[in-house]
């Protein structure tokens, strides 16, 4: 039997990239998975074409995890759809670089309400509905640990979320609910394509700083998280898992 048959998952963000490679993984253990979406619906209904043509169960939802409203349709869809919830991936975020002089109140609240007020929605919204031995595991990065230059608010946005990590670890903790990051350094997405990092200054530096001499794929990072998410990680809650191939 599979890790995680039986067991339903919210991952949102999960339209491409990182996302979508957890929610497939997720899926291929045995779980039944709510892709959230905030824009591409045909990038999560890619996904969820993926999933169930390999067997598994899956549904896109669409949702801005910044909303309040969004973030709890986005757990009442899961619940609605299989009812129940046992795992949430909180991988929904941004990121853009800026030097200390081009940083903006836009450019700061774009990044805190996504990355962190985004979690801690979904998170408020989906703990109605966890119990013992559910696992939530938070997407953060490596950055909070290397801080490179022109990260600052990007930075901040994964240090809050591995504070709050360990809040949560410690606050959900006596209802036998695990909650663990995942902080990855450079993968090859979507994203990190588009931006002109994969093939930069910036990707030769950070292959110049990895033991393991390569940056990431998103299997990597989703392998991690579907350990974090069964019960092989059972004893582990309050961790940051560094996936970066050793660069820190």
């Amino acid at each position: 039997m599979s890790k995680l048959t039986g067991k339903v998952a919210v991952v949102t963000g999960a339209s491409k990239g990182i996302g979508a490679a957890i929610a497939k993984a997720l899926a291929a253990q045995g779980a039944s998975v709510v892709v959230n979406y905030a824009s591409s619906k045909s990038g999560a209904d890619s996904v969820v074409e993926a999933i169930t043509a390999a067997g598994g169960k899956a549904v896109a939802v669409a949702g801005d995890v910044s909303k309040a409203a969004d973030a709890q349709g986005i757990i009442d869809t899961a619940v609605e759809t299989y009812g129940r919830l046992d795992i949430l991936v909180n991988n929904s975020g941004v990121y853009e670089f800026a030097a200390i002089e081009e940083i903006t109140e836009e450019h700061f609240h774009k990044h805190f309400n996504v990355n962190v007020l985004g979690l801690l929605l979904t998170t408020q919204a989906a703990v109605k509905h966890l119990g013992e031995g559910a696992s939530i595991v938070n997407i953060s990065s490596v950055v909070s640990r290397i801080t490179p230059p022109g990260s600052a608010v990007y930075t901040a946005t994964k240090g809050a979320v591995d504070g709050i990590t360990g809040v949560l670890a410690r606050e959900l903790g006596p209802r036998k609910i695990r909650v663990n990051s995942v902080n990855p350094g450079m993968v090859a997405t979507e994203g990190t394509h588009a931006g002109g990092i994969v093939g930069s200054d910036l990707e030769t530096w950070a292959l110049s700083t990895t033991p393991l001499g390569r940056i990431g794929q998103p299997d990597d990072i989703a392998d991690v998280v579907a350990f974090l998410a069964s019960d092989d990680a059972r004893w582990l809650t309050g961790e940051s898992l560094i996936a970066s191939g050793g660069s820190r």
